[in-house]
């Protein structure tokens, strides 16, 4: 009986030593889920291109583009942090993820090693560092993305290499496979720098033509008070004359603690054989962001307004502007 207490003592130790160690490494689970409504205000919410049921009229910009009830994507993100070591794996599903990872349900998969205080190396596949805006809808303050977004690059894989050279200057160094390219099968790569200061960031973009060719790209934004705050974007690429430029303002006011207001302007040009003087497009968006524990709700008004007659209206006739509302809810958790 004595040995029998014992063991069974020596099983309680090596069990509470073993939870206690587990509880040492630090594992974390989060992720989001999102779903919306949306109405076209200026024309019909039914499908009215060809014989696709499938495809509904909207802005052209990515993600969101259906009308009624739609699912935005549900994303589960798994990430380990050792000491110097770590991995993030964040798995993605639904039409948001469809469009974002082109069907292949990995939003990011990547592991680091921080190398010294002020190095860290990166490995896997990433979301982009151009742009103000990104994939998950959590992380944005418009639910609808803008063109700059949709035209440039959701996700790059490769190795990239960040330095914290002081308390306000930081640079990021990457060599990837061309944008949004999971599997290299022509052998080409891309080269990506970011060089930013107090919250400000130029990033650069460079492939063979591959895929965009090069582009140029400021983000940043500045506390104007400590409840008004404007974001900035600008782009430009070319690839052998083909591309795009444009910029967006982003002037958010928090009213309260659970209540914020916020604007997208942006003027978008599309450049084709060179010509700058291509199809152009300003767009307006008015969204309110609504936060009720962990779930956000966001009621949006936007209007775009292009220099071509590429939408419809409710008489089915062609028209320069196309006018929306969506309601949207994110869940993050």
């Amino acid at each position: 009986m004595k040995k029998l207490m014992t063991l069974s003592m020596l099983f309680m130790v090596t069990v509470l030593f073993g939870q206690e160690e587990a509880s040492e490494k630090k594992v974390s689970i989060s992720g989001t889920v999102d779903a919306y409504y949306k109405t076209n205000l200026t024309s019909t919410d039914e499908a009215i291109f060809g014989n696709n049921a499938d495809e509904f009229q909207s802005f052209g910009t990515s993600f969101a583009d259906e009308t009624g009830f739609a699912l935005g994507m549900a994303n589960i993100i798994a990430s380990y942090k050792n000491e110097k070591t770590g991995f993030v794996a964040d798995v993605a599903f639904g039409p948001r993820a469809d469009a974002a990872t082109g069907g292949f349900n990995l939003n990011q998969l990547f592991a680091y090693w921080n190398v010294s205080e002020g190095t860290t190396l990166t490995l896997g596949r990433f979301n982009t560092y151009l742009g103000y805006e990104v994939i998950s809808p959590a992380a944005n303050f418009n639910y609808s993305t803008s063109y700059l977004f949709s035209n440039g690059p959701f996700s790059h894989v490769g190795l990239k290499a960040d330095f914290a050279l002081s308390d306000d200057f930081s640079l990021m160094l990457a060599v990837m496979n061309a944008t949004d390219v999971n599997s290299n099968t022509t052998g080409d790569y891309a080269l990506g720098a970011q060089l930013g200061y107090a919250g400000q960031f130029l990033n650069f973009y460079y492939d063979s033509g591959v895929v965009l060719g090069f582009e140029i790209d400021y983000t940043g934004g500045f506390d104007l008070s400590d409840d008004f705050f404007l974001g900035i974007n600008g782009a430009y690429a070319d690839n052998d004359g083909n591309g795009f430029y444009g910029a967006a303002l982003y002037p958010q006011l928090a009213t309260s603690d659970d209540f914020s207001i916020g604007l997208r302007g942006e003027y978008f040009n599309w450049m084709i054989d060179g010509a700058t003087d291509e199809p152009n497009v300003f767009a307006l968006t008015l969204t309110g962001s609504y936060t009720l524990e962990n779930l956000i709700i966001k009621p949006e008004l936007r209007l775009d307004s292009n220099s071509e007659d590429v939408y419809f209206n409710s008489d089915l006739e062609p028209t320069k502007s196309l006018a929306a509302f969506t309601l949207a809810a994110i869940y993050s958790f």
